[in-house]
């Protein structure tokens, strides 16, 4: 694609397991690890959805730690 032509490309939102989110193109198939996020459209449309959902950008995993470790601060 030209830089100067319109993207019309449908993408799906998709998140892993460490819930962190991206976008895919809809005509290839979701990469292993990822799965859809239940939102699909126009890249503006889907990195506004992200922007709105993915509120914590840190991993699951590092949550989680942080979590624990507060706990057994306390």
């Amino acid at each position: 694609m030209a830089w100067d032509e319109e993207d019309t490309t449908v993408y799906y939102v998709v998140v892993n397991h460490e819930e962190q989110y991206s976008i895919w193109p809809e005509y290839k198939d979701i990469p292993n690890g990822w799965r859809a996020a239940g939102k699909k459209g126009l890249k503006p449309e889907c990195l506004e959805y992200i922007k709105e959902v993915w509120t914590d950008m840190r991993p699951m995993s590092l949550r989680r730690q942080m979590e624990e470790a507060a706990r057994g601060a306390s």
